[in-house]
């Protein structure tokens, strides 16, 4: 479903900073408005940012394109029996707030997936339908990235999926570039301090300004910074 992506969360624009690069980088944006007109500029604005390359760019957009056509992702619906399966779950969740920052937040309780019990197809489907759902829960006047939370409260060794997170990379990568805004790890135990490297190497060696989107949150009066945690959901669920 996901082979072949190419490239990391996203990070700042190459152009940034220098008034000629700038006019550089609206040049470009002008080149992919006149050739896809289909999207919206917020859009196309993503992807560049992504490649710093109007080419790269809209090569990635065309196989967006495709892979959204292939695999139905408009059509996706909780009346999938896989997506419906993962629902049932409830280690998911688009929250009802957003965070601080205007962003509609997807919640992901680690202590209820076990990596052993799984069909990563599925899954990945599954992950697809509920990035859309939090997506559309955007203003994209206001802001258009989304805030992930991964819950490491009670996590264990038999939580850590590897190969869901390493597809996870890719998919954040080349169907949705610049749409994570914050990644937050909240209460990560001392068992995680030996998985982080792993992970940590699969973006930053693809696009180190990624960093600076992860962050790591360790008690409830820190993780009140970036949501209200009235809207958090209960630990018993």
């Amino acid at each position: 479903m996901l082979s072949g992506m190419r490239g990391i969360f996203g990070g700042n624009s190459p152009f940034e900073g220098d008034k000629d690069e700038q006019m550089s980088f609206e040049t470009q944006l002008k080149i992919l408005r006149d050739r896809l007109m289909a999207h919206s500029d917020k859009s196309l604005r993503r992807f560049l940012v992504a490649t710093g390359d109007v080419e790269l760019a809209y090569a990635d957009i065309l196989r967006y394109n495709q892979w959204r056509k292939a695999e139905g992702v408009d059509s996706l619906s909780p009346s999938d029996p896989d997506i419906l399966h993962y629902l049932a779950k409830g280690f998911v969740h688009t929250l009802r707030i957003k965070d601080v920052q205007g962003r509609p937040v997807l919640y992901v309780t680690t202590r209820k997936h076990f990596t052993n019990n799984k069909d990563l197809d599925k899954l990945l489907k599954f992950t697809v339908y509920m990035l859309e759902m939090t997506i559309k829960r955007m203003d994209e006047q206001v802001c258009d990235n989304i805030c992930l939370v991964f819950d490491l409260q009670q996590f264990s060794l038999a939580n850590m999926d590897y190969q869901f997170v390493k597809r996870l990379v890719w998919l954040f990568s080349k169907f949705y570039p610049e749409r994570l805004g914050v990644c937050i790890i909240y209460c990560a135990p001392v068992v995680f301090q030996g998985c982080w490297p792993i992970i940590r190497h699969w973006y930053v060696r693809l696009n180190e300004a990624t960093a600076s989107k992860i962050v790591f949150v360790n008690s409830r009066e820190a993780m009140s910074k970036y949501l209200d945690l009235d809207g958090l959901p209960p630990q018993d669920l």
